[in-house]
């Protein structure tokens, strides 16, 4: 008789990160970084004038979902000052733009990154500090924003990661600086890796145009502890080998603890207190690749990024390149390039760019159903109180029952667009739109 996925990962599928402080949501995705809320409960219906405990305005942009402590939605964002349109042109003249990227790139004159802490059962702002101030940021693209990162909560300490613009640990009780450092890298269309915690380490993937590797700095310092480069890649230029990922720890079925670090090209498990590479699989030409993998029944399962996505599921027990013996299935059609997939039991739902959803038997790539559910698609889903939430671009979340089949429970429209991924706590579901946070309680 199998184990339901959710018992297995105490097994042998995810790796308890051992939070110092007792966070419902220290980092993207959850504690576990999968998407899943653990006890909980969560609405399945509101709209902008009915069952809405909260709504307050955020100032500037930010993609970076919410993370809690301290009873509080700590949130990053972006304060921009736009130039002219003449200004801009000079502006990408001078960081030598390509001319064709233009139409699809943004720039500011100065960029304020900011850190709030929102009161979770008021919505009012306890806290704030401006954290980096950028004059003449390089230009990121204009689905991106200069916050789109997640932050991450440890002990009695944050950190805010703004790729190559700064990252910072902080104090949460007074929002002192415990230290800074800037990590130069050209991520040509902005940052978006998040960073993650783990034992005395904060963990990054670094796949920018220029260089990629994975960085792990000591949490208490932002000394550097170990950095590992990436496998070599076959790209014709550096704009097909960055990636915005974010990395995973997961535990396989022997005991062996590993961070799984996707990336353009090549997915690879490192040792998380040395950085060595422990297994490594190419799993073709994606690049840009955003998608934070999730694990279980003793696999990873990944989207291969932009260009032709892919869904692989990989075991995670091997040594060295296990690209020919540890690929246990792949899926080429209706495949995300920027929402995460998530896992359930055993099956696994994704939802493309375009809203394709899709639930698959996790064992062996079988599908089970395919439904279109309107609108784009960037934010990743979120599982709660039975429930999965789709939020999509254009505002909408779509709620539907996790089954054998498409059980649409709801479909639910908020004022603005939705590209943080939604996260929920203390029977609450809090959204973050390109406006506003919002808390919607279950009625």
């Amino acid at each position: 008789m199998r184990l339901p996925i959710l018992l297995m990962g105490c097994l042998f599928a995810f790796a308890s990160p051992g939070w110092a402080v007792d966070s419902p949501w220290p980092q993207f995705r959850g504690p576990d970084g999968n998407g899943i809320a653990p006890r909980t409960k969560a609405p399945t219906t509101w709209s902008e004038d009915q069952n809405i405990t909260w709504k307050t305005e955020l100032p500037g942009k930010g993609w970076s979902s919410p993370v809690v402590a301290d009873g509080l939605l700590w949130v990053t964002t972006a304060i921009e000052e736009y130039p002219t349109d003449e200004e801009a042109q000079k502006l990408y003249e001078k960081k030598g733009t390509n001319p064709d990227h233009i139409k699809q790139r943004q720039i500011a004159k100065r960029i304020t990154l900011r850190l709030y802490a929102i009161d979770m059962k008021s919505g009012e702002s306890r806290k704030e500090r401006d954290l980096f101030v950028i004059d003449e940021p390089e230009p990121i693209h204009k689905f991106n924003s200069y916050a789109s990162p997640t932050p991450v909560v440890d002990g009695d300490k944050i950190y805010c990661h703004f790729g190559t613009f700064g990252t910072v640990c902080l104090l949460r009780e007074d929002l002192s600086e415990v230290w800074s450092r800037t990590i130069p890298l050209d991520h040509a269309v902005g940052p978006g890796s998040s960073p993650i915690v783990h034992g005395d380490l904060l963990i990054l993937i670094c796949d920018g145009c220029d260089q990629q590797y994975v960085q792990a700095l000591d949490k208490n310092s932002g000394e550097s502890a170990w950095r590992t480069d990436r496998p070599p890649m076959d790209a014709p230029d550096g704009d097909r080998k960055k990636a915005f990922d974010t990395p995973i720890v997961a535990v396989d079925e022997n005991g062996r603890e590993q961070v799984i670090c996707m990336g353009s090209q090549w997915i690879v498990a490192y040792a998380p207190k040395t950085g060595e590479e422990l297994w490594k699989v190419r799993h073709g030409d994606g690049f840009s690749v955003v998608p934070r993998p999730v694990v279980g029944n003793g696999m990873v399962f990944f989207s291969t990024g932009f260009g032709r996505p892919e869904l692989w599921a990989v075991r995670i027990d091997g040594e060295g390149d296990v690209t020919e013996s540890h690929v246990v299935w792949k899926e080429q059609k209706r495949i995300p390039a920027k929402p995460s997939p998530l896992l359930i039991d055993d099956l696994l739902y994704i939802i493309d760019d375009k809203g394709i959803a899709t639930c698959f038997d996790a064992d062996d790539g079988t599908v089970i159903w395919t439904e279109r559910v309107p609108g784009n698609y960037s934010a990743s889903p979120l599982f709660a109180d039975g429930k999965i939430y789709y939020g999509n671009e254009e505002g909408k979340v779509t709620v539907i029952r996790p089954s054998q089949s498409y059980d649409e429970l709801a479909v639910n429209q908020i004022d603005g667009q939705i590209m943080a991924s939604p996260i929920a706590v203390d029977d609450a579901l809090y959204l973050r739109s390109d406006r506003a946070l919002y808390r919607i309680d279950a009625k």
